[in-house]
């Protein structure tokens, strides 16, 4: 996949920030955090996978399918407005 290697630094940036937000969530459970806060970390965690899906599907469509199978620029950006508010 040439997007994720040309992305590579922002896509591990964001893993690595996830693999943080992760090690806190353990913590937090492991140290009986309260239930708010535990669900707010799970919920930011959420937020940060949907990210990096949505980054690396729309390089992933940008770079694969769209020009692969004939489609234009205005094709191409109605398809990531349309997955963009699936993923929300």
């Amino acid at each position: 996949m040439a997007h994720t290697i040309e992305n590579k630094k922002p896509l591990l940036n964001r893993v690595r920030r996830m693999q943080g937000q992760l090690g806190s969530l353990e913590k937090s459970l492991e140290e009986g955090g309260e239930c708010g806060a535990v669900l707010q970390q799970i919920a930011a965690i959420r937020g940060a996978v949907n990210g990096l899906m949505n980054e690396v599907l729309e390089g992933h469509l940008r770079t694969h399918l769209v020009p692969a199978n004939g489609g234009g620029p205005e094709e191409l950006e109605d398809l990531v407005r349309v997955i963009r508010s699936y993923m929300k």
